[in-house]
């Protein structure tokens, strides 16, 4: 039997279709969901629910982005449903910065999927964004690259090229980003983003500092691009983050 086959085989024996929703109620460092052509959620696991400080699926169950997340957040999230939903083409791995209902945040990687039907129409989509957990710095596989790791983190604003890391940590391009993937759940690429964000999102609260200088202080070339990246990433733009803060009391 071919892999369709079977599929068909087993799905057509099931009293209701299956979504994925009791197994992912049981990962509370997921959030599932599944959209409609209109963008409306008609699944999703007990982690989004939380994580928007509600209490039960049906709070969020046939409402859009906007009508469960600030304006400011819900925005970017529209913007990545509707260019999945209209082009067909998925989001891989995207790193993103979660801000919660609680006044935390995390870190974590992105993924969305178009759901088609029978004649090949985009009729929805599926989507899950995994957090990202701190490194295991006793291993020794963080061992052989934490000298290039601590190099990241303290000179962010410098060109950093990822076949001049490996070569620092003695390994091969390809053997090095599989090391980092393995322990940080990142590529190479993905953790100098997230390092310079960090510092951008620490410099935004903590000081007066213009956006421009910035964007130059954190390794980019201008504050455009910079901006760029941090709406990808948070999404918003550094200076609505800045005023979010600035209309928080205290």
């Amino acid at each position: 039997m071919t892999p369709a086959d079977l599929q068909n085989e087993l799905f057509s024996q099931l009293a209701e279709p299956f979504t994925g929703e009791a197994l992912f109620d049981c990962l509370p460092d997921v959030v599932f969901f599944i959209k409609n052509h209109r963008g409306e959620y008609v699944v999703v696991n007990q982690t989004l629910v939380e994580r928007c400080g509600l209490h039960e699926k049906r709070e969020i169950l046939g409402k859009q982005v906007h009508e469960v997340f600030p304006l400011s957040l819900a925005r970017s999230y529209r913007d990545q449903d509707e260019e999945v939903l209209r082009s067909g083409n998925p989001i891989s791995n995207q790193l993103e910065l979660h801000f919660y209902s609680s006044g935390g945040r995390g870190w974590c990687l992105t993924n969305k999927l178009p759901l088609r039907d029978r004649e090949g129409r985009v009729v929805g989509l599926v989507g899950a964004s995994k957090d990202i957990h701190p490194p295991n710095e006793r291993t020794e596989d963080y061992s052989q690259v934490a000298k290039v790791i601590q190099q990241i983190q303290t000179r962010y604003a410098e060109p950093l090229r990822v076949r001049d890391l490996a070569a620092q940590a003695g390994l091969s391009e390809y053997q090095f980003e599989q090391r980092i993937k393995r322990i940080l759940q990142l590529t190479p690429g993905q953790l100098i983003q997230k390092v310079r964000m960090e510092v951008a999102i620490r410099r935004l609260r903590e000081t007066d500092d213009s956006i421009a200088r910035i964007a130059l202080d954190c390794g980019y070339g201008d504050q455009s691009a910079f901006t760029r990246q941090f709406r990808q990433t948070t999404g918003v733009s550094p200076s609505e983050y800045r005023r979010s803060l600035r209309r928080k009391p205290g």
